[in-house]
This record gives structure tokens, sequence and C-alpha cells, in this order.
């Protein structure tokens, strides 16, 4: 902006006076040279001017060389050091260090915004009380002279609803820091699941009633993993090593092979041992025309290979799964072939899109008793 108004207030040189003079070569007095004939004097040396081409970026050097930045006198790897080991305190008994930030610090979500460090510990003590939220960080690293950037993820469950239904947040968090005592003065979180981040975002809010809706999840075990991010279509998760009996099956939406796997957990072993009920269900298939299908029980996470008992039947085996990144998709109803296909498509299509390669083949997780569960509760 600085360059731009310079450049506006330039006016014709006066022919006398000044350090600056006009040269003549056959030109009327009223004439001016072309800037390239138009000299400056500095320490009894001609130095010439640019061209008019040339003067945006001669105004630029002048700058520079006039006022160069200060240096940051910051630790910022310090306030990085810092967050590692503060932000993880966030929803705990111990919580933030509140001297680390000033008191009137900005913060600002896209539904949300305090002025001042006592305003933005109030929101994390209600936080605590209605959404009981566990929040994960992912990691920190320094984006500007005074800007820090955290990646994390918080899970919430809304207690006030009977079903509890579970919110999930990923995003980031810009902060920035006060150059003259080091203290953070503003924090901004952008989520990864909408596009319009500012406050008030009518997204946002949309977003968080989304996630308050009806559905109905067994209280069994399942498969440890990490939401890494979350974006209106789909998760990216992180899933820890876990074990599965499994057998051959026809389809991804099918049930065939289910009692043979679930005979082993009821029994039908080597040691006659039953073992708990988990959740999800798996079918999977490796292959782009899921021809190869098999079904799969995940096993309790206490087990290992090495402790579990033989299956009866030939065609039962156990397997580790050893876990990874993996896309996820969520939808409720009954899962019949042609909508598994369509969502495996639309899955695949999202992560192309956001510039991730997906692998062959997809996996149906089947979190409840279609016996038992209305369709449209299901997930």
């Amino acid at each position: 902006m600085a360059i731009a108004q310079l450049s506006t207030q330039l006016r014709p040189i006066p022919a006398t006076g000044g350090s600056f003079r006009r040269f003549t070569t056959g030109l009327p007095p009223t004439s001016f040279c072309p800037p390239t004939t138009i000299f400056k004097t500095r320490k009894n040396q001609a130095i010439p001017l640019p061209t008019n081409q040339n003067l945006k970026w001669a105004l630029k050097l002048s700058l520079v060389e006039q006022s160069s930045p200060p240096k940051p006198t910051v630790d910022v790897e310090g306030l990085i050091s810092f967050l590692y080991e503060d932000l993880p305190h966030l929803f705990d008994d111990q919580g933030i260090d509140r001297t680390a930030y000033d008191e009137q610090v900005k913060f600002r979500d896209p539904i949300t915004k305090h002025d001042t460090i006592s305003g933005y510990l109030f929101n994390i003590s209600f936080l605590k009380v209605l959404f009981r939220p566990l929040f994960q960080l992912h990691w920190v690293k320094q984006t500007g002279p005074y800007e820090i950037t955290t990646r994390w993820t918080m899970v919430m469950k809304f207690m006030p609803l009977p079903w509890k239904p579970e919110l999930v947040f990923t995003g980031t968090s810009v902060m920035g820091i006060n150059p003259n005592n080091g203290k953070f003065n503003s924090h901004l979180d952008f989520w990864d699941s909408i596009k319009n981040n500012d406050y008030f975002s009518l997204e946002g809010l949309l977003d968080v009633f989304r996630q308050l809706r009806i559905y109905k999840t067994p209280d069994l075990e399942t498969p440890e993993y990490q939401i890494l991010k979350r974006t209106a279509n789909y998760e990216v998760r992180k899933y820890a090593p876990f074990i599965v009996v499994e057998t051959n099956g026809d389809k991804l939406s099918g049930s065939t092979g289910f009692n043979d796997v679930a005979g082993y957990i009821f029994g039908k072993n080597s040691a006659t041992e039953k073992i708990p009920m988990t959740t999800p269900v798996f079918t999977q298939t490796l292959d782009p025309q899921m021809s190869d299908v098999s079904i799969q029980i995940v096993l309790p996470m206490d087990k290992d290979l090495g402790s579990l008992p033989d299956p009866s039947q030939e065609t039962v085996k156990l397997r580790k799964v050893e876990g990874g990144i993996a896309a996820a998709l969520k939808f409720s109803g009954k899962p019949t072939e042609e909508i598994v296909r369509e969502k495996e498509k639309e899955l695949r299509s999202s992560l192309m899109r956001d510039g991730l390669k997906p692998k062959k083949g997809c996996m149906l997780a089947r979190y409840n008793d279609p016996g038992r569960t209305w369709s449209f509760t299901m997930v």
C-alpha cells in the first residue's frame, strides 16, 4: 500500500534547485528528457534513475534499504514446546496455563467468539460440562514470524440427549503471538468440515446439528482408531492393529458365512471357548469387481493369535489386521448392494477430488443387528 501511494505522488522535476538536474539535448526549454536521462547526484556521482517500467521496482528497493523489518525476539521454538505440553490439558482438571495468554486474547471459531482470556476459559468450562470433550493434538509448527499453527481432533458426546450422540471436529488453530511480551494474543479455529469458517457461520451451526441425529450403536467393544481428519463427506482414520475371525462371503451387503464366524465365538473352536461379542461385522473385498468377498467378526483387543483357540471349521480362519490409515464414509439405513456400491463410488470420488489415492477394494462395517434395529437408525 505504501508503495502505491508513493508512485502516485511523483511530480515533474523542476529545472533548477535541489539535487535533481535536467539535461536537454536540442529540446525546447519546457521539455523533459526521457526518464533514462534524468540523474540524481550523490557524493559527487551521477547515478541514472530507472525507467518508468522499472520505477516500481526501484521504489520497493528504496523502501527495503531504508527500513528492514525487525528480527523476531520471541522464543517461538519455546512456545511450540510449551503448546505440546499444555494443550493436551485443555479439558482435563489441570487445564491450560492462562498466564501464556494476553488478558485481551481474541478467540474465534465458526460459532463462538470471546475477546478475553476469562471468556475463553469460560467457554472451555461450558464445553466440559455439556460435551465431555476429548482433545487430541496432532502437531504444532511455526507458520509466521509471530504465528503458530496446531492441528487437532476433538471428540465430544452431547450428554443432554438420551442417545448421547458423538460429535467430531478436526481442524487447525492459528495462534498469534504478541511480539512485546511473547504471549498469545489471538486464537482462530478452522474446521475441516465446512468452507465458511468466519464467525458467525450458519454452515458451522448446521454441521453441529447434523451430528446430533438419532442413531443406535451397540455398546460393544470395537477396533480402536483415531480420527485424523473429518471433512463434510468422509473421515480419515488411523486404526490400531486388531484380529478377526473370517470366512468366505458372497457380496458386500450379504450375510453368507456369518453363522460360521459367529459360531467360532460362540464356542465352535478347539477349546469350546466362548468369546465376547464385538462390533462391527465387516465384509471386505480386495478387487474392483468385488468378486472375492470375506465376512469378518472382530475379536476382543485383549486377545492375540497365540492365545486364541483354533477354529473347528477349515473354512474359518484367524487373521491379524495390521491397521493403518483408512477413509470412512458414514451412512444410515439398510445397506443393500446397490447402496453399498454407490457409497463406495462416492467415497472414492471425494478422496480423489481432495488429491488422495485410495487403494483397490473396500470394506463395509455394520454396527447393528439387522433383525432388531430400525433401518433408519442403523449405522
